[in-house]
C-alpha cells in the first residue's frame, strides 16, 4: 500500500499533467483504488494540495481541482515576472562553464522543437530551461515561490503554447535570456527575463474572454482540458 508521501505526489502529478480536469470532483474511493492506498492518505494529500492552490475543499462539497482563472493566472504571472528576474540576475552571477553549456543545449533541443513543429517538446524544453535557470541562481526562496505558482498555471501555460507563432517568439526571447546569463550580465539577464514574462502577460490578456474568469463568491464552474 502507497505511503502518505508517495499519494501526495502521485495525485499532484496527476493533476499537473491534466490527468484531472479542472473543476472535477476528487472522489475519495476512486482515488484509493486508482493510488492503492487508504482513505487516511488521500485526506492528508487533500489539504497539502489546497494549501499549494491546486485543489478546492469546500464544507459538505468534498474537493474538486481547481480552476484558475484567467485573471488569476495574469496576476500570477505579474508576480513570478519578479521572482524570476531575480533568478536570472543571480544565475548570471553564478553561471560555470560546463552550466552555460546545458543552457546552449537546451536552447539548442527549443530551436528544433520550433523547426518542427513539436509544441509538446517545446513547452518540455521550455520548462526544462526555466528550472535550470533557478537552480544555477540557487536562491530556495525564489525557487520555492515560483514553483509553487507556476504548478497553478499549468493549463494557462499549455493554452500559451497553442496562440498561433507564439513558440517562435518566446524562442528569440529564451535566446536572449541565456546570452546574458552566459556573458554573466545579470542588468541585461533580469531585463531579458522580465521582457519575456511581459510577453507572456500580454499574450494571456489577449486570449478568448470566454476562458473562466474569477468570482466574486462561491466556486467557479468546472472546465474540461
Amino acid at each position: 500500500m502507497a505511503d502518505e508521501g508517495a499519494v501526495l505526489g502521485a495525485l499532484r502529478d496527476a493533476i499537473l499533467a491534466g490527468e484531472f480536469a479542472a473543476g472535477q470532483r476528487l472522489v475519495e474511493v476512486d482515488l484509493c483504488e486508482r493510488f492503492g492506498c487508504s482513505r487516511f492518505s488521500v485526506r492528508a494529500a487533500i489539504p497539502v494540495l489546497a494549501s499549494e492552490g491546486l485543489v478546492d475543499v469546500q464544507r459538505h462539497r468534498g474537493a474538486r481541482v481547481r480552476v484558475i482563472p484567467l485573471d488569476e493566472a495574469i496576476e500570477i504571472t505579474e508576480v513570478r515576472r519578479l521572482l524570476e528576474g531575480l533568478a536570472a540576475a543571480r544565475a548570471a552571477q553564478r553561471v560555470t562553464p560546463a552550466e552555460a553549456a546545458q543552457l546552449r543545449q537546451v536552447i539548442a533541443e527549443m530551436k528544433a522543437a520550433v523547426m518542427s513543429a513539436e509544441l509538446m517538446r517545446y513547452s518540455d524544453a521550455n520548462a526544462r530551461l526555466h528550472a535550470l535557470i533557478r537552480r544555477i541562481a540557487a536562491h530556495e526562496t525564489a525557487t520555492g515561490i515560483i514553483e509553487r505558482l507556476r504548478a497553478q498555471m499549468v493549463r494557462h501555460q499549455f493554452a500559451l503554447s497553442l496562440v498561433p507563432g507564439r513558440p517562435a517568439v518566446s524562442l528569440a526571447q529564451h535566446e536572449r535570456i541565456v546570452a546574458a546569463i552566459v556573458a554573466r550580465d545579470p542588468d541585461e539577464a533580469e531585463a531579458a527575463m522580465r521582457d519575456h514574462i511581459t510577453s507572456v502577460i500580454e499574450t494571456l490578456g489577449s486570449m478568448p474572454a470566454g476562458r473562466p474568469r474569477r468570482q466574486n463568491a462561491g466556486p467557479v464552474p468546472g472546465a474540461g482540458r
